[in-house]
């Protein structure tokens, strides 16, 4: 079973994604397909990880002005991550982190469990101070924001669909309430019993 995770920042999606697949006894990917796609697309990995950051309503401005060859840049880097994710999926069982992986595996026609990830405000800005080394309240905010802006802006540019919404996905689970180790059962369960009448 491939199963692909989106979350909103602070709302625990690597911790849980890494948990489920130990408990499955799958692969995990999150940082590995940046290191794909730098191998195969000879750039350097700050410039994989910027194209990937950029994706927010201001980046699909300056797309509309950008030189060609900003605008390439971007394409070849989204088009060479889609074929390593669905390369990797392609090995067999994993968990997935971000990137649009789960309308990458339906464009694939590969079967997969999708889940999304939440949690209120205060319970994210908690594990957001510890991940950033702040607690200063405006600064953990901002932090927040931004990087949820650019994760819903990229995933619905990509899928035309709404980030969150809780139709685009197999499981939307509350982080802040259930707890990460009844976030990973849940998924663990779901996932087996998808396998189980595949």
């Amino acid at each position: 079973m491939i199963i692909t995770i989106s979350r909103e920042y602070g709302a625990g999606g690597h911790s849980i994604g890494k948990s489920v697949a130990e408990e499955l006894g799958i692969e995990f990917y999150d940082r590995d397909i940046i290191k794909a796609t730098v191998a195969e697309s000879g750039l350097e990995t700050p410039e994989v990880e910027r194209v990937e950051e950029e994706i927010t309503r201001t980046g699909i401005l300056l797309r509309m002005i950008a030189p060609a060859a900003y605008v390439d840049q971007q394409d070849t880097v989204r088009t060479i991550e889609q074929h390593v994710i669905v390369n990797l999926a392609m090995k067999g069982p994993c968990v997935i982190l971000g990137r649009c992986a789960d309308e990458i595996m339906a464009k694939a026609n590969i079967p997969s469990l999708n889940v999304f990830l939440y949690a209120s405000d205060i319970h994210r800005a908690a594990r957001i101070g510890k991940l950033i080394g702040s607690t200063n309240p405006t600064e953990i905010q901002k932090k927040m924001q931004k990087t949820d802006a650019a994760r819903r802006t990229y995933y619905e540019q990509f899928t035309g669909k709404h980030w969150g919404e809780s139709r685009n996905y197999t499981l939307s689970l509350d982080t802040g309430f259930l707890g990460y180790d009844t976030c990973v059962k849940l998924i663990c369960e779901a996932a087996r019993r998808a396998d189980a009448f595949a």
